[in-house]
């Protein structure tokens, strides 16, 4: 075996996200543990010869700040912004360097499981935009081989229509959900990054079919949106953090892109199962 492989099985998790593999290597076997369990369904166990992108985890001990002058809050607001060829990644409770030329990079975090869970959500949004993707606050689920998208804000109802979902639909996700582009339609992938439900979603994918923009109301029905106000509203649900105008550019023309080619309904609803009667 490789000394690569060594690591691999001595060291590292690989969490593999939308197909996309990272992983990540920490010395600390109970953090590795709590990593196996929180991205449980999304680990692959073989050995990853060559990883597409890997990060060392230095964990700060209790006692320890990210910033000696001023002590920050975990709940901070994220900065990304690239430097010197390296992207900076920072919140309250981690900051973290990515050479995404390289592939390599490493976290200084908190033993937060909530700080990895940041940073591989920022990772990934920056990998997505440019590849025609993005991750979007919304709950998302596989129904009869297709993908359905339910964006809204928080309270607007994502956990509400996760819970209510049917027997034969697969959750992808409760929180946020994982949107590309692929050879030939949207497509909507698993994430482990769960809300309310406090659930894992599932580690599978498929074509996504329709985006619904939730709203609570005295009545299940459905209504049309306008392309132009379609497009306002995934972007503010759209998980974006980089000061960085081109690959800001590049998110926004994904979004114009997804509306011109999958439908986008106004849903209307009450908490009862019968809206998924709907959802087609």
């Amino acid at each position: 075996m490789s000394h690569a492989s060594q690591v691999a099985a001595s060291d590292s998790v690989a969490i593999e996200i939308g197909g996309m593999t990272i992983v990540l290597r920490t010395e600390d076997p109970a953090f590795r543990d709590l990593l196996e369990r929180r991205y449980a369904g999304f680990i692959k166990c073989s050995p990853i010869q060559n990883p597409q992108f890997e990060f060392d985890i230095d964990l700060l001990e209790p006692s320890d700040s990210l910033d000696p002058s001023e002590a920050k809050q975990a709940d901070d607001d994220v900065q990304v912004r690239l430097q010197g060829g390296q992207w900076l990644l920072q919140r309250g409770d981690f900051r973290a360097r990515w050479d995404s030329a390289a592939g390599r990079g490493d976290i200084r975090q908190s033993r937060n499981p909530y700080a990895i869970d940041s940073a591989l959500r920022i990772v990934h949004t920056l990998i997505l935009a440019r590849q025609g993707g993005f991750l979007v606050h919304a709950a998302s689920a596989i129904r009869g081989g297709r993908a359905f998208l339910f964006a809204g804000v928080s309270g607007a109802g994502k956990s509400t229509i996760s819970r209510l979902a049917p027997s034969d639909a697969t959750l992808l996700t409760d929180e946020i959900s994982y949107v590309r582009c692929g050879d030939k339609n949207y497509e909507a992938w698993g994430t482990p990054f769960a809300g309310e439900l406090a659930r894992v979603g599932e580690n599978q994918s498929a074509p996504l079919s329709a985006l619904f923009l939730l709203e609570k109301g005295g009545e299940n029905r459905i209504e049309p949106v306008c392309e132009s106000e379609a497009v306002r509203l995934l972007l503010r649900n759209i998980l974006f953090f980089a000061e960085d105008p081109e690959l800001v550019n590049l998110v926004f023309r994904s979004a114009c892109e997804l509306v011109e080619r999958v439908p986008v309904r106004r849903l209307i609803f009450v908490p009862d199962e019968r809206v998924w009667e709907m959802i087609r």
